[in-house]
């Protein structure tokens, strides 16, 4: 837990915060959103569509963006943004792929904020980048009441978690532009993940966002992932106003969550 974003409050010591710790925290999360607009303003400038992964650790964030590297990297220009705790294991991962990547390690903070990600913009050119995917930290619930000036977050689920994790974290599949039921080929061998019983979960969330089921050990299935990527870099290059499905005060939803 950190001390960004009112994770570490709960309703068992709630009432030993005191208000101006809240006061703090709520500064923060305002301070971030007027970070985060400037981010968004900087990737229209340049034309860059700016995409949140979210998810729990191990749901295959970096394995998608390998695939997603080697099916559409002669088709757009694309860079990497990682958050990890520690190490620079996934990066490494995409600059191996040709494609530059620059790693925001955390230390104990459990998401990323929009400060990090301008930070990390200082080191890269986005000059002709088409599109820029920010892995966040493995988190299923802090990383969604963020803001990190992106366009709209992705969330994937693995069938290997269970088919509830859109009731259990609402904060997270609430802010879903896009679900995605990743590492599918396990369905061979899980009998009790139902991915209709996922999607009914998101849609009680009131979230009407599309759901694709994908694995990157089967090519054939990432096709319906590239033509959502095509389509919205095409909105973008449009002109169409894009934001984070939800821009949520953190404190508020973790309370409601």
């Amino acid at each position: 837990m950190c001390d960004t974003c009112g994770c570490n409050i709960t309703p068992g010591n709630a009432h030993l915060v005191d208000k101006k710790s809240v006061e703090v925290l709520t500064d923060l999360l305002h301070e971030n959103d007027h970070q985060a607009a400037h981010n968004r303003e900087h990737f229209d400038r340049h034309g860059v569509l700016a995409i949140n992964l979210m998810s729990s650790p191990g749901s295959g964030k970096t394995s998608l963006l390998e695939a997603t590297i080697e099916a559409l990297g002669e088709e757009f220009s694309i860079a990497v943004v990682e958050g990890d705790l520690e190490t620079e294991n996934d990066a490494e991962r995409i600059r191996a792929r040709g494609v530059p990547a620059v790693q925001i390690t955390t230390g104990q903070a459990c998401h990323l904020a929009a400060h990090m990600v301008h930070d990390a913009l200082h080191e890269m050119d986005l000059d002709g980048v088409d599109l820029l995917f920010i892995e966040n930290v493995g988190n299923l619930v802090c990383p969604a009441s963020f803001d990190l000036g992106h366009h709209v977050n992705v969330t994937l689920l693995s069938v290997t978690e269970g088919d509830d994790k859109p009731a259990k974290y609402p904060v997270m599949f609430r802010a879903a532009g896009l679900m995605v039921l990743s590492k599918a080929d396990f369905l061979d061998v899980i009998d009790d993940f139902d991915t209709a019983e996922a999607e009914r979960h998101l849609r009680n969330l009131a979230n009407p966002a599309e759901v694709l089921t994908l694995s990157v050990r089967r090519p054939d299935s990432l096709q319906g992932w590239f033509d959502w990527l095509r389509g919205k870099v095409a909105e973008h290059r449009d002109g169409k106003e894009m934001h984070p499905r939800i821009q949520p005060d953190g404190i508020a939803l973790h309370k409601a969550g």
